[in-house]
């Protein structure tokens, strides 16, 4: 994806410093993903042990840890489709298609939707973050928007549409693609019968426990992370004021593959996850809308959503 040609050019960042930024790296790619999938294999493995031995209520303490791990896949679906987690094009689609089958996000379907995103951020009647996204009006309603149920149960059902139809109608997605996206929603929508048959027939609910149910649960968590990357911000054509990059910890650096950098990642997406730390610190001074932790940066966003109804400026 091209830079944000409106985005302000700090003396710091030449040309020649922006090209080694650019640089991807399979071995960092690798290390990421198998890291981030390892950690998932390893508490679903000890969930599968305690529910075998113990019963299933002494695993459940392990099922919000799983589920962030699952749930946050989605930043490894995110970095593939900009075709940066790799160097090579091939694990690039491998990762982020095993990745999207997870959480039932078809990866190429992803990739059309997330570029729209990035040319038209912010824009409520082109941006499609904007246009899919629902609009509480209430405060039962905004406490279902944070729960990510609505957003789970909706691509779900544009998938099984895609799959069942044939047809593509969302308008990010062009003439030339729609065959690949109902093929793409077809073999997953085949994948998930294959595992739901094959836990029937050996009775058996571990799916359940290690994935489905925590995935829901890491909703939880995902959803109020993803509403601080843009909400509340501008609605303007720089990156540097239409995104918000928010300061946390190491952890949950690690866990979204930098991506709290999200101002940097806007502005310059073709910098890989890895490089952009090193990009905040050039471009720190530039940054617009900066969250103090996700704590407070949700608190924001929820009296952002409540003005919006309430008719009051914020």
């Amino acid at each position: 994806m091209p830079t944000d040609e409106f985005a302000p050019r700090p003396k710091l960042l030449t040309p020649v410093t922006l090209q080694a930024l650019c640089r991807r790296s399979n071995l960092q790619g690798a290390l990421r993903a198998l890291a981030h999938y390892g950690a998932i294999a390893a508490v679903g493995t000890l969930i599968g042990l305690i529910a075998s031995a113990y019963g299933v209520p002494w695993a459940l303490p392990l099922m919000l840890p799983q589920g962030v791990l699952v749930a946050f896949l989605f930043m490894a679906v995110h970095e593939t489709a900009h075709k940066t987690a790799f160097d090579s094009r091939a694990p690039n689609i491998a990762v982020g298609t095993l990745s999207g089958f997870l959480i039932g996000l078809p990866y190429e379907y992803y990739c059309l939707f997330h570029w729209e995103h990035h040319r038209h951020t912010q824009d409520p009647e082109r941006d499609p973050e904007l246009i899919v996204g629902p609009k509480p009006r209430s405060e039962t309603q905004l406490a279902i928007a944070y729960s990510g149920l609505v957003q789970v149960a909706g691509r779900l059902r544009l998938l099984l549409k895609h799959a069942i139809t044939g047809e593509v109608t969302v308008p990010w997605v062009p003439a030339g693609r729609r065959a690949t996206i109902v093929r793409e929603a077809r073999a997953y929508a085949a994948g998930y019968a294959v595992l739901l048959l094959g836990s029937l027939a050996m009775h058996s609910a571990l799916l359940l426990w290690v994935w489905v149910l925590p995935l829901l649960l890491g909703q939880l968590i995902l959803r109020p992370y993803l509403y601080a990357e843009h909400t509340g911000c501008d609605h303007a054509k720089s990156a540097f004021h239409n995104t918000r990059t928010t300061f946390t910890t190491r952890a949950v650096h690690w866990l979204t593959w930098n991506m709290p950098y999200h101002v940097e990642h806007h502005a310059y997406p073709a910098v890989p996850f890895h490089a952009l730390p090193k990009l905040h610190e050039i471009v720190d001074g530039e940054i617009k809308h900066r969250g103090q932790g996700y704590i407070e940066v949700t608190r924001q966003t929820r009296a952002w959503f409540r003005a919006q109804w309430e008719g009051t400026k914020f």
